[in-house]
């Protein structure tokens, strides 16, 4: 087990994670010597060689940290009191790392420096490992020397499957425990009390309170409407449990099981008493709900929209306070960037002329739900309490974490005349990743890629045989808020004049310490009330009525309906063309974007059930539960519903270039987040793709420039900086504070407004002041601009509907500070167009007034040098305060990226990207 030395620069600061207390070399060094002993996985090198391959070597991958997420107790406590990693745990981390500074320099043949091969197959000399798993003759998983990656193979097709469960089971065992658990509510009973546990598992059971009779429907459900498909995911299914099963019956035999159990409680590390459970077919629900959740479930928001509706009209009057909130809504803003943007419609959730059956709530009247109940020790303190309420704030947003992006070329302007992408998920940083790669090849499978752990069957992201695939979080409108009149008491409702008594859902949850989690004792019961039109998320009255606001989610107990999708992706008969790809995806109910390319074609489509709603129901807002109101043709008891076609969707075949950063997908095609408006993270793609096409002969190397560029872009600097200091330089500034800033913001801005190292592994910015200077003037200046001409109530109800600032710094998206992914939501298309409006450029669908200094220059200069003088004056370390990770003061560790802990081996920080997690670069040279 030999200490690794990582080319790249990693930060060795204390990373936050889950086993504190036990970091004491002489304690672990007696145990470490008992434990390296367990036995070992035995296999032999063999040849794989590969099937149907028309990449022709140009087809590379990434996802950091490593393929082996696995680690027995003697490599944690090894990774905990030295450092050391367990072989291929961190070797895809380095490549990702360089890229950073790499980029400039690129070419086609040395990408793979940076990237992995990802042709089918692994060279005979390559071969580290052959295994038949569980003694199986008609399967072997072959895993390459360089990464480790699993290359499946089969003869049957469910010994394909078996063998995808097995490697899975090597690789992620711990992590898919972890997850199962999540999906049912139940984590902090497996893993610890620790606060992120709890807020974890209230976030996610919030939107999905299944009973276990939910999750076998929803499997019942999906197999008996999809024919012959669908018997064949059942099969695939229970293949791939009896594999992992197999794993955890071998591996608990073996003693090489990962050691969490033992540091959990729930095995023994000397006598190995303690169980394993075995999976069964309803985690994979509860596993696909946690997934379709975090990046899949677009919409919500509608009773933070109405609060702040109601606060835009107290200021201004109904009329002119209804143009000012959707003039800030930007529901189709005219400068939005766009993936379709050949000017093609696809109108959806867009403002009915004459609104009906809007319940917006009494002001002052609404109050969240609670979840939970019943709390003792440390599932009642104010820790909790805090976490509690982050968790609910989270899982009621329409500010979905989407952070996922494409960059996808038509072979008209490719150096070679084949198309190229450069596309995948960001799905945030974790150890073990949430995802794994993998490459199956059997009857009816051929792919490699990668897929969420504990549901990679299938490759869900990735190549065929002539076919690559990507997708990103799309963000429409799927989900609803219902007002359900009160009836009898709280817990009674009116469906369709009926007092009916709300479903209780309870989950009781109870944990004590462990080596791995210290959290004292604690306790408590989420319990959720549902409806016919979903879960219970808030209280209130309306118009004097006590009513609960409900939301009713298109997927909501239809969790395993995708699984259909993905099977179709995997089939080289079935994708054969763009159109069969559109196809295949068109039976996926989540809602992403979804980008193809082969040797000829390029593709894009957006997928989800999206409903048809009655006419006049304004998306935005929330509505009576009645049957006016509902969705056309909805079922209660299947939660199924009419929903819009496939060509209402927005899809295209070969435009020139495709772009998305969880940007608008088309005209009129509205999202339920806030913020798609005239700058937008999506354009430090587009400008940069734009250029390239029109200039022509684009590689595989100045495409993936163009990504790895845009990762390292400011977007206040690039989009909104060069505006603002023209309002400044409209007269000399002679104050020397504001004079010296403006000198250091420019410098930055002429040498492009990135945020990248002085050199590699210096962990200093270059122009680290003029970032610092923008990081603290961004806040202060918005509030300036706008807090004056909206009032605060108005302008801190915005705030709640749209963050001002999404900073690399800052604590965001699904895993708090550190993750990487920035810039998705902010106020920078506000300032933008006031600023412009104030300058007297053009603004296409401008704001209402103009709010900077009342609309003068001169106002609004004196605004922005004030701001500025008070931005300049603050320190690093009031700026980057510091955290468990960080000092204070410390600018680069603040943006900097952790593979946050969800397991025993933690891995060092490594310098901020706004990038995919996953990352495929591909160009197919020919077809079948």
């Amino acid at each position: 087990m030999p200490r690794r030395t990582p080319r790249f620069t990693l930060d060795r600061l204390r990373t936050p994670g889950r086993f504190p207390g036990f970091l004491k070399t002489a304690s672990v060094c007696a145990l470490i010597a008992g434990l390296l002993s367990p036995l070992s996985q035995v296999a032999a090198a063999a040849e794989v060689t590969a099937a149907n391959d028309y990449c022709g070597g140009q087809c590379s991958d990434l996802l950091p940290p490593g393929e082996n997420g696995n680690a027995t107790l003697a490599q944690i406590l090894l990774n905990q009191a030295f450092g050391t990693q367990p072989e291929h745990a961190e070797d895809q981390l380095g490549p990702y790392a360089n890229l950073a500074k790499g980029y400039p320099t690129l070419t086609n043949a040395t990408i793979n420096t940076f990237f992995n091969d990802a042709s089918f197959g692994v060279a005979s000399d390559q071969v580290a490992s052959t295994l038949s798993p569980a003694g199986r003759s008609d399967v072997t998983i072959v895993r390459d020397k360089k990464t480790g990656v699993p290359h499946i193979t089969g003869t049957t097709r469910y010994g394909t499957e078996f063998g995808a469960g097995y490697a899975a089971a090597q690789d992620r065992l711990w992590l898919m425990d972890v997850f199962r658990h999540v999906g049912r509510g139940q984590l902090t009973a497996f893993a610890g009390g620790d606060p992120s546990n709890q807020g974890l598992e209230q976030q996610f059971w919030r939107n999905a309170p299944y009973t276990e009779a939910d999750l076998q429907a929803q499997i019942d459900n999906a197999v008996a409407g999809n024919g012959t498909r669908g018997q064949q995911a059942l099969a695939d299914a229970n293949a791939y449990l009896a594999g992992i099963n197999a794993y955890i019956d071998a591996s608990d035999s073996g003693r090489y099981f990962p050691g969490e159990y033992v540091l959990t409680g729930h095995k023994d590390s000397i006598t190995n008493a303690g169980t394993i459970d075995h999976f069964k077919i309803t985690d994979l629900v509860a596993l696909a709900s946690v997934i379709g959740a975090l990046f899949g479930s677009g919409g919500g928001g509608e009773v933070n929209n109405a609060v702040s509706l109601l606060a835009a009209q107290e200021k201004y009057g109904v009329e002119q306070g209804t143009q000012v909130w959707e003039a800030f809504r930007e529901r189709n803003d005219p400068e939005a960037v766009l993936t379709v943007h050949n000017g093609q419609s696809f109108p959806y959730a867009t403002k009915p002329a004459s609104p009906q059956g809007a319940a917006l709530p009494d002001t002052g009247s609404v109050t969240s739900q609670p979840l939970v109940y019943d709390a003792t020790g440390t599932g009642g303190d104010a820790t909790a309490t805090a976490t509690s309420a982050a968790a609910t704030a989270t899982a009621l947003s329409s500010a979905r974490r989407g952070m996922s992006n494409a960059l996808v070329v038509s072979g008209q302007a490719t150096a070679s005349g084949h198309p190229i992408a450069v596309f995948g998920p960001q799905t945030g940083y974790f150890a073990p990743q949430l995802l794994m790669l993998q490459e199956i090849q059997g009857p009816g499978i051929s792919a490699r890629g990668a897929s969420f752990a504990g549901l990679s069957m299938y490759v869900e992201l990735g190549r065929g045989q002539d076919y690559a695939w990507s997708a990103t979080t799309s963000g429409q409108d799927i989900i609803d808020t219902y007002a359900v009149e009160l009836c009898q008491d709280d817990y009674h409702y009116l469906f369709h004049g009926t007092c009916t008594a709300m479903d209780v859902v309870e989950q009781k949850n109870a944990w004590k310490p462990t080596t791995a989690d210290g959290t004292a004792a604690g306790s408590y019961t989420m319990r959720v009330y549902r409806t016919k039109y979903g879960p219970v998320e808030y209280r209130a009255t309306v118009g004097g009525k006590k009513v609960a606001y409900t939301t009713l989610r298109s997927s909501f107990m239809h969790e395993a309906d995708s699984i259909i999708g993905f099977q179709m992706l995997n089939d080289p008969d079935y994708v054969k063309s763009p159109q069969t790809f559109q196809s295949a995806v068109q039976h996926i109910n989540y809602t992403f974007n979804w980008f193809y390319a082969d040797s000829t074609h390029t593709a894009y489509y957006n997928s989800g059930d999206n409903p048809v709603r009655a006419s006049g129901v304004d998306a935005e807002f929330p509505v009576w539960a009645q049957s006016a109101y509902e969705w056309r043709s909805w079922v209660p008891a299947t939660n199924t519903a009419e929903y819009t076609p496939a060509s209402a969707h927005p899809n295209s075949i070969d435009q020139d270039y495709y772009i998305s950063w969880n940007n608008k997908q088309a005209k009129d095609y509205s999202t339920a987040s806030w913020g798609d408006g005239s700058v937008h993270r999506g354009n430090l793609l587009e400008d940069r793709v734009r250029k390239l096409v029109a200039a022509g002969g684009v590689t595989r190397a100045s495409l993936t420039k163009a990504m790895a560029e845009a990762a390292l872009a400011d977007l206040r600097a690039e989009d909104v900086l060069p505006d603002l200091l023209k309002v400044i330089n409209s007269s000399t500034v002679t104050d020397s504070t504001a004079a010296a800033a403006v000198t250091k913001l420019q410098t930055w801005l002429t040498a492009g407004g990135r945020r990248t190292e002085t050199t590699a592994g210096s962990k200093t910015y270059a122009d680290a002041d003029a970032i610092r200077i923008l990081d603290a003037w961004w806040p202060l200046l918005v509030k300036a601009e706008f807090e004056p001409g909206l009032g605060t109530g108005l302008y801190t109800a915005f705030t709640a509907n749209l963050p001002i600032d999404e900073a690399p710094s800052a604590a965001h998206g699904p895993t708090g500070a550190h993750a990487g992914s920035s810039f998705q939501y902010g106020w920078w298309s506000y300032v933008d167009k006031d600023i412009r409006a104030v300058l007297g450029e053009s603004v296409q669908g401008a704001l209402p007034q103009k709010y900077c200094g009342s609309g003068t220059v001169s106002s609004c200069r004196d605004v922005l040098i004030s701001t500025l003088k008070t931005a300049a004056g603050k320190t690093a370390a009031q700026v980057y305060p510091g955290d468990t990770l960080c000092a204070a003061g410390n600018q680069w560790c603040a943006d900097s990226i952790v593979q946050r802990t969800l397991g025993g081996i933690k891995h060092g920080n490594i310098g901020w990207q706004n990038r995919p997690t996953f990352q495929q670069v591909v160009e197919f040279t020919s077809h079948r």
